[in-house]
């Protein structure tokens, strides 16, 4: 396994919703884990780089809404 800590800034603050879709990203073959920051502005995500690029990861952060920089 290839841990990789990406570090994201959002384009506007977390709702409801989007909280939902971060716990629905979880079930991403090869994404460990995805944690928000106390100011709701924020997200770091850790994810297998053995199992999933970037790009892929990028792609399906933005699949389930999620309002990355």
């Amino acid at each position: 396994m290839t841990k990789v800590t990406l570090h994201y800034g959002l384009t506007r603050p977390l709702n409801d919703q989007d909280l939902q879709n971060i716990a629905n990203v979880h079930s991403t073959y090869g994404v460990v884990r995805v944690q928000v920051a106390p100011s709701l502005n924020k997200l770091t995500v850790d994810y297998d780089a053995s199992r999933l690029m970037k790009g892929d990861l990028e792609a399906e952060l933005r699949r389930h809404g999620l309002p990355i920089a």
